[in-house]
């Protein structure tokens, strides 16, 4: 009876203060609304000084943007980038003011990308808002950063002064019969790695974006791992789509579309060529094919057309969509055990497609495990969730 009468109190204390929380939230939008020029100028510098623009409470949240302007839209995960047209992007003016904003309310533990739209033609990001994610093929650029309350970074994507740190070798090249062009690809070495002997080892489509360290940065992730024992060492290969000639050609949409030379190319080509360089374990439970988006789908077409080869599969926010004939391979194949993880955003990523692959996987022979988070189709998701699918596959 004392412990329920201690939880119900603890749970009234929770009420009270997201009700306080939201009270404050609403009086300082009361303030920005008065009409009042000098009121609405001194609450806005407050919140500017104390960096709380957005300003997030519980499930909520206040966008501000200060500028001279026509119109003034939100555009983020939140709404598609424009796609979904039922979500209230349209900013709003306070009376008297050059201030405009939006309210609108999320999941206590998202975290979205975001941008300004000024006049319907100037994307810029929230020039007061300090968090950034880089985002887009090829390194992009920097998207504004909506964290809410209870979002946490991931300490595994944080660099640690006393971590050891592996060798990543870039900007390797091999030439692809079989493609008929060369292919760039980076090696990451665990610290000290000659000591372990044969490794386990982990192939990444997309390759580029999951080293740079303001999108996947991998590295750090499996420095961290590795060092804290989460997972065994392992040698990482990554896969660049681009040309390497002409970086600003991305090659991803055709070669990660249930391409077979793409795949004939790992088998024949890319896999003995690390073979002969690393001492790699040469057995399919050692070895995982991990994409985000169309690598997604490609990891479960190499994984599901060749589980010889690749035994294990990292399938992050899949666009199962762009090829949905994926779900018809991966079906009815008891034979196939595989070790798979998937993960997925909420919002505006592919949750819908990735559940419907979830029923087809628990009706299968693999061992899987499935996460979801609210967050959208993101580097900033996938760098978050990637250290899971590693443990998932390689975790000691």
């Amino acid at each position: 009876m004392r412990f329920f009468v201690i939880l119900l109190l603890t749970c009234f204390s929770f009420a009270l203060l997201a009700q306080e929380q939201n009270i404050a939230l609403n009086l300082i939008f009361t303030k920005l609304q008065s009409g009042n020029p000098a009121e609405v100028e001194k609450t806005y510098q407050a919140l500017l000084a104390e960096s709380k623009i957005p300003l997030t409470q519980n499930d909520s949240v206040l966008f501000l943007y200060r500028g001279n302007a026509n119109t003034v839209e939100w555009m983020g995960d939140f709404n598609g980038w424009g796609y979904v047209k039922d979500f209230n992007n349209k900013g709003r003016k306070f009376a008297n003011t050059n201030i405009w904003y939006l309210k609108c309310k999320f999941p206590s533990d998202a975290r979205l990308d975001y941008k300004i739209l000024v006049d319907g033609t100037n994307w810029i990001i929230d020039p007061v808002n300090k968090f950034q994610q880089w985002s887009g093929v090829g390194g992009g650029s920097p998207n504004s950063e909506l964290r809410m309350p209870l979002w946490k970074e991931d300490e595994n994507s944080v660099s640690n002064p006393n971590v050891p740190k592996g060798e990543l070798i870039s900007d390797l090249l091999i030439n692809s019969t079989v493609l008929s062009y060369q292919v760039t690809y980076s090696v990451y070495l665990p610290h000290n790695f000659k000591q372990y002997g044969p490794l386990a080892v982990a192939y990444f489509t997309d390759g580029y974006e999951y080293q740079h360290p303001q999108l996947g940065n991998i590295a750090t992730i499996l420095d961290n791992l590795i060092h804290t024992k989460k997972i065994q060492p392992l040698i990482a290969v990554l896969v660049d789509n681009r040309e390497p000639a002409n970086r600003a050609n991305n090659r991803r949409m055709s070669e990660l579309a249930l391409n077979a030379k793409y795949l004939t190319f790992f088998a024949d080509e890319l896999i003995p060529a690390i073979q002969a360089r690393y001492a790699v374990k040469d057995n399919a439970k050692n070895r995982a094919i991990i994409g985000t988006s169309m690598g997604g789908l490609t990891a479960t077409y190499f994984a599901f057309t060749r589980p010889d080869l690749f035994g294990l599969a990292g399938i992050q926010s899949p666009a199962f969509y762009a090829r949905p004939q994926i779900y018809n391979l991966c079906e009815g194949k008891p034979e196939v055990q595989l070790k798979i993880s998937m993960t997925t955003g909420l919002i505006n990523d592919t949750s819908v497609d990735s559940r419907k692959m979830s029923e087809v996987l628990k009706a299968s022979s693999c061992e899987y495990q499935y996460r979801e988070v609210n967050e959208g189709h993101s580097w900033g998701n996938w760098r978050r969730l990637v250290d899971d699918v590693l443990i998932d596959l390689f975790g000691r």
